[in-house]
């Protein structure tokens, strides 16, 4: 019975099992992930005051709570370690802790909270495994999250590093204006970079920028391809109804939602 597993077991299939139980916990703590991006995102350029502290210790708590647990139920402790989801919730959980002793001081602490973005990454293994309207669309969904992820980083560096150099760059919203308008090269004027370094940086901007929004507009109009390992060939991308593998010609056994 589930209440004479030792107490790590009954964890590890909360969050690794495929109960309805495990399911509704695990998108409980997508539900959290989502929302504590949002409001970092949210939050970046705001001054510390206290009502914005005492958030930051609840949702650094429901973090620290999710790391350690899933830190105690890992195999490898040290392979834990290096993933970059988890070296990202170690840097944000620092951010939070030390926000109250620098209040204002250091922005790239501010704007550091904001990189839990990455740790969407690790949300998709969770709706792969769950959701076939993810794994039917997994391209669309990765390169928009790509796209995502570059926007933020590139504002949070655009703040941090030319902030204080460049004209009309004075809070996060307006390192993400630049940002989006460098990227979709629309080039209002209002924002420029006026330095070597800030120019150089624009060109980055541009150049990866169009490059991932174009790879997103490819996923998006090309075909859908389901992910299933063909066991004889493994060939890895399917049509979405599949019933052999058109490398080898193997029977497929690709989940679906059945008829409607």
């Amino acid at each position: 019975m589930a209440g004479d597993r030792p107490l790590r077991d009954r964890v590890r299939l909360l969050y690794e099992g495929r109960s309805k139980r495990a399911s509704r916990f695990r998108y409980a703590l997508l539900a959290f992930d989502l929302l504590s991006i949002a409001f970092f995102l949210a939050t970046a350029a705001m001054p510390i005051t206290r009502e914005l502290l005492v958030a930051d210790a609840v949702i650094g708590g429901l973090i620290a709570l999710d790391l350690g647990l899933r830190f105690w139920i890992s195999e490898s402790k040290l392979r834990f370690l290096r993933r970059l989801h988890v070296i990202v919730d170690i840097a944000v959980l620092a951010a939070l802790l030390a926000a109250p002793f620098v209040g204002q001081g250091l922005v790239v602490l501010r704007v550091l909270r904001a990189l839990r973005l990455v740790h969407s990454y690790h949300l998709m293994r969770d709706l792969r495994r769950d959701s076939l309207l993810f794994r039917r669309h997994e391209d669309t969904f990765v390169a928009a999250l790509n796209l995502l992820v570059f926007i933020f980083a590139m504002t949070a560096v655009v703040l941090v590093l030319r902030g204080a150099e460049e004209p009309g760059i004075g809070s996060y919203v307006d390192a993400l204006y630049f940002t989006v308008a460098t990227l979709t090269t629309t080039g209002f004027g209002d924002i420029t970079m006026t330095t070597a370094a800030g120019r150089l940086l624009s060109v980055g901007i541009m150049v990866v920028g169009v490059g991932l929004f174009l790879q997103l507009v490819r996923a998006i109009f090309s075909p859908a391809k389901v992910k299933h390992t063909c066991g004889t060939c493994g060939l890895t991308r399917h049509d979405t109804d599949a019933i052999h593998c058109k490398h080898c010609g193997a029977d497929l056994k690709i989940e679906t939602e059945g008829a409607t």
